[in-house]
């Protein structure tokens, strides 16, 4: 008897668990992270950060690469100062991952060539990109800068890149401010560049 009442509440138990799994809400997926304000390069003024959007930035969503980074799983987040320091992060989960390699390559060409190409498009400007190697973490991150000075109205700008891969998942950093790439925190943005790629599926 006592057999029997142990297996009948067994059983019972076991059917209030499915019943429970059946009603309970399916869990969301996982989502790559993102970096924090904290995490971007020291600045004089603190960062602050938005939320995660879904899709891409307007105008494409990266500096030097419009358009090349798809709209469908696609997340991004901007960050600020109050000194004009801005920066996005931009991260989406490929299909497969040569698709991902596919898209590493076509940004960092995009990179590479983006001095030459601004140049072209504005008469009169100066544009100088430049490649600051490769990045030790998961499959691997690359890190730009675009040094650009427009005569004309006297301003100068520098931005740092950097894309990142973590199997299927790709992510591209942004940072800007006025000056040149004496100004920039480049030693700090690779810190940055590492923290993002690290950080995707920890």
């Amino acid at each position: 008897m006592n057999k029997l009442r142990t297996a009948l509440a067994t059983a019972a138990a076991a059917a209030l668990g499915l019943a429970a799994l059946a009603t309970a809400p399916a869990q969301a997926a996982a989502q790559p992270a993102f970096l924090a304000a904290s995490q971007m390069p020291p600045s004089s003024t603190p960062w602050t950060a938005t939320r995660v959007f879904t899709g891409v930035p307007e105008n494409g969503g990266a500096l030097c690469a419009p358009y090349k980074i798809p709209a469908q799983n696609t997340r991004y987040r901007e960050f600020s100062t109050e000194l004009d320091t801005n920066g996005v992060q931009i991260t989406t989960v490929a299909r497969t991952e040569a698709d991902a390699v596919r898209l590493v390559d076509t940004l960092r060409k995009s990179l590479a060539g983006c001095g030459p190409l601004l140049e072209r498009q504005n008469p009169g400007l100066r544009a100088v990109s430049a490649s600051h190697g490769k990045l030790a973490v998961e499959e691997g991150a690359w890190v730009y800068s675009l040094d650009t000075a427009d005569p004309q109205i006297g301003t100068t700008d520098i931005h740092l890149f950097s894309v990142g891969r973590d199997g299927r998942t790709v992510t591209y950093v942004r940072w800007g401010q006025m000056g040149d790439l004496r100004d920039a925190p480049l030693a700090a943005f690779k810190t940055t560049a590492r923290t993002a790629v690290n950080k995707l599926w920890y």
